[in-house]
């Protein structure tokens, strides 16, 4: 890759991951368009960690607090909300773990093409805009129900298709069962933690068995950009969701996804 490609790719990973416009789409689709050969599997991976570090130094408290919380509700038997929204994250991220491994090699496969991608954008897209539509909820993520934390972690495994967005379904699903703007994004950014470290571990084993060369300085330059940029993504859109909501983003997702109708259709 050439350092336009390098810096453009980390900075699209880095800005769609955390907001409800899919990122894989995204990456999928720059290349095509910019005619750019693919960037591996390696670079992939060093997208995902620049993502994942941002998201861990931006709620560090919060998870330092979760992690305390988790281990005395194992060894003591004492809970309270902390605790709880651990064992929710990982809750939630069962259904898609499953999925994962059920269905990622028809999800890479025969679901991954711009047709798919622009139904996906345009559908979810719809499904985005009724839920912050009617979304008047104001609870926060530490009194979801245990059946709520499974129908959202549900909702996250649709992710699988192409253009649905993991942060867009998860925030649809949360506005739907009454949460605030934030309290949804929040929680969607926490789910994003087990996800991102899971597909990179795929990732990982899948780069040692296939034996490929890495670009340790591209590697590390993606991972740089794509984990400022993502830091000030969840920043700047957790302050834009409280106060705009997510209509622009369903704007934009319906007009890429009609964009790509015309052009590949």
């Amino acid at each position: 890759m050439d350092l336009l490609q390098i810096i453009v790719l980390a900075l699209v990973q880095g800005i769609t991951e955390f907001i409800p416009v899919s990122s894989s789409a995204h990456l999928l689709l720059v290349p095509v368009f910019a005619n750019w050969p693919d960037q591996g599997l390696a670079y992939d991976v060093a997208l995902h960690v620049g993502s994942l570090v941002a998201v861990l130094i931006y709620f560090r408290k919060e998870i330092g607090r979760m992690i305390i919380a988790w281990y005395r509700s194992i060894l003591y038997r004492e809970f309270n909300e902390d605790s709880k929204l651990a064992w929710a994250v990982i809750l939630g991220t069962i259904p898609v773990g499953l999925a994962g491994l059920l269905f990622k090699d028809w999800a890479h496969t025969a679901m991954r093409s711009p047709l798919v991608t622009a139904f996906g954008l345009i559908v979810f897209g719809f499904a985005l805009a009724w839920a912050g539509w009617r979304s008047r909820g104001e609870r926060t993520e530490y009194q979801m129900s245990w059946k709520d934390i499974l129908y959202i972690g549900g909702a996250q495994a649709l992710a699988l298709i192409p253009g649905t967005s993991r942060s867009g379904i998860t925030l649809t699903a949360a506005l739907l069962l009454g949460l605030s703007r934030e309290a949804a994004a929040r929680f969607s950014f926490l789910l994003s933690i087990p996800v991102i470290v899971l597909a990179g571990m795929v990732e990982t084993r899948e780069l040692v068995l296939a034996g490929e060369s890495v670009d340790w300085s591209a590697v590390a330059l993606g991972t740089l950009i794509s984990g400022v940029s993502a830091l000030f993504c969840i920043h700047y859109f957790l302050v834009f969701i409280r106060k705009i909501g997510v209509q622009p983003f369903v704007v934009y997702r319906i007009a890429l996804g009609i964009l790509l109708l015309v052009l590949f259709w």
